[in-house]
């Protein structure tokens, strides 16, 4: 299998039939061969093709045609920081950018010159000398920016074909004919699952701007304006984090609604995902159905669907198809043909499982249950392993708290920092608390808490998709933390660290 089944897939349809769409165009097969056609002769020497632009139909066609050039891609997350620009751009020696933010490619002076323009995107290129990757190279994939310079991860087309493949397989009998990308498209998941697997299986793909779609930036996220581009779409599908999840489920409740009943399937993945969030998510018309992936296995490694046997637990779902998984003492083991190494570190056997970091277990049923992060475990002072991430989800599951973090390392009880949502007042926390503990065991019990303010990527204190960043929390509270004991005394953190 490689990337031409994605062209295959394109080339057996009508050449009117829409594939793309935003809010004010559509673009048909005919048009996509077309586009396709005109971008690769702006880049006929190029070697790494970055993108940073806005969810829209010319990202994902920039994208196919260095797919269909043998150009590596470089999707470059907006909420990147100009020092992670940097590194990203440096360390894979991207020849080429294409953008619709001009001016922040520009203030990087890493010698980018405007080469041409093309709709709303600029193409700039430069001179410089190209980096060894490993070889089948297509996509390069850098993390959310969790740590100052991330990882680059690269990536081969045919395992990238192998995962959209695998997802279209598991969810082959389901409704879905037209997906809506909510999540950035420099986000494997949604550039994977979200573009080459409704390709696959002949659906159309809507593109609207991220800002109509909710994303605010430092500011947050909107959840009445997905709901109204969902009222406006009507689609089958779409792939949240579980902080969207939440903030969707609680407008729904607020306002008295339900979602669209277009919807079949809502793939929810990024962390764990409390069993009680997904239940009240179905309630109210959100067909969603937890998975779990990694960005060196080409995304999507297992999935929940309607149906499923498994489902009915806290586990992720049946690792998919194209997945090797095996465990060691706990940890998760997987391989994938996707995985061709880090940048800078020697090669990777394609295929050959390597350590996640991710503790689980394997059911009768074949399903896969998480447990946490191997280097995030706590041991109590009674000899208690507890894995913080099982307790949060606990936690975030109650409507009144929109972020924590767990600590309690050589402490006789668990504590948390605690976030509240919007309106959300002391009294409505210690209830959330009380009734997240009554679902725990009593040694995994929040036995202290504190209100803390949001955890953001502007602080430092959380990834671009709103994800926690616990090393930089706990160094961030390092000197209020150190004796939890004294410090922690279920009051309000009004002394900003930040």
């Amino acid at each position: 299998m490689s990337a031409s089944i994605i062209f295959d897939a394109l080339a057996t349809r009508q050449p009117d039939s829409i594939v793309l769409r935003d809010h004010t165009s559509a673009w048909t097969v005919s048009d996509i061969f077309d586009e396709i056609d005109e971008i690769s002769r702006l880049m006929p020497d190029c070697r790494v093709l970055g993108i940073l632009a806005d969810n829209s139909p010319d990202w994902v066609i920039t994208d196919l045609a260095a797919l269909r050039t043998d150009t590596v891609l470089l999707p470059l997350p907006g909420f990147f920081s100009p020092d992670q620009f940097k590194h990203a751009l440096e360390q894979t020696a991207a020849d080429m950018v294409v953008t619709d933010q001009p001016e922040r490619i520009k203030a990087l002076a890493l010698g980018f010159r405007l080469h041409a323009q093309r709709g709303g995107l600029s193409w700039f290129r430069r001179i410089v000398e190209p980096v060894l990757l490993p070889e089948g190279t297509a996509k390069i994939s850098f993390t959310s920016g969790s740590t100052g310079n991330p990882k680059g991860v690269c990536l081969s087309a045919r395992g990238l074909t192998y995962t959209a493949a695998a997802v279209n397989e598991r969810l082959a009998d389901l409704c879905i004919e037209r997906h809506l990308a909510v999540l950035p498209l420099s986000l494997l998941l949604e550039n994977s699952a979200g573009v080459y697997t409704p390709i696959l299986r002949g659906g159309e793909i809507w593109l609207p701007r991220l800002g109509s779609l909710g994303w605010k930036g430092m500011s947050g996220f909107d959840s009445a304006a997905l709901q109204a581009t969902v009222d406006v779409v009507l689609p089958n599908s779409l792939i949240l984090v579980p902080e969207l999840l939440k903030a969707w489920t609680l407008h729904l409740s607020d306002t008295g609604r339900r979602a669209a009943d277009t919807l079949s399937y809502v793939a929810v993945g990024g962390a764990r995902v409390e069993r009680e969030l997904l239940s009240r998510a179905r309630e109210l018309g959100i067909p969603a159905y937890q998975g779990y992936g990694l960005t060196e296995c080409g995304s999507v490694v297992c999935l929940n669907r309607p149906g499923d046997e498994g489902d009915k637990s806290d586990g992720v779902g049946r690792p998919l198809g194209h997945v090797h998984i095996i465990l060691r003492k706990g940890e998760i083991f997987a391989g994938t043909s996707a995985f061709l190494g880090h940048l800078g570190a020697p090669p990777t056997e394609p295929g050959a499982p390597f350590a996640t970091g991710d503790l689980g277990q394997l059911d009768n049923n074949g399903h896969l249950h998480l447990s946490g992060r191997r280097k995030n475990l706590l041991i109590t002072s009674f000899g208690r392993n507890i894995s913080p991430e099982w307790v949060e989800a606990a936690l975030l599951a109650q409507p009144a708290i929109a972020q924590a973090i767990v600590i309690g390392e050589a402490q006789a009880s668990l504590s948390a920092l605690i976030v509240p949502a919007p309106q959300a007042g002391r009294e409505a926390i210690c209830a959330a608390i009380e009734r997240a503990n009554r679902n725990l065991p009593d040694y995994a019990r929040i036995g202290q808490w504190t209100l803390s303010v949001p955890f953001t990527l502007q602080n430092g204190l959380a990834t671009g998709n709103g994800r926690p960043v616990r090393a930089a929390i706990l160094k961030h509270y390092a000197g209020f933390l150190a004796s939890p004991a004294k410090n922690i005394e279920n009051k309000e953190i009004t002394h900003a660290f930040l």
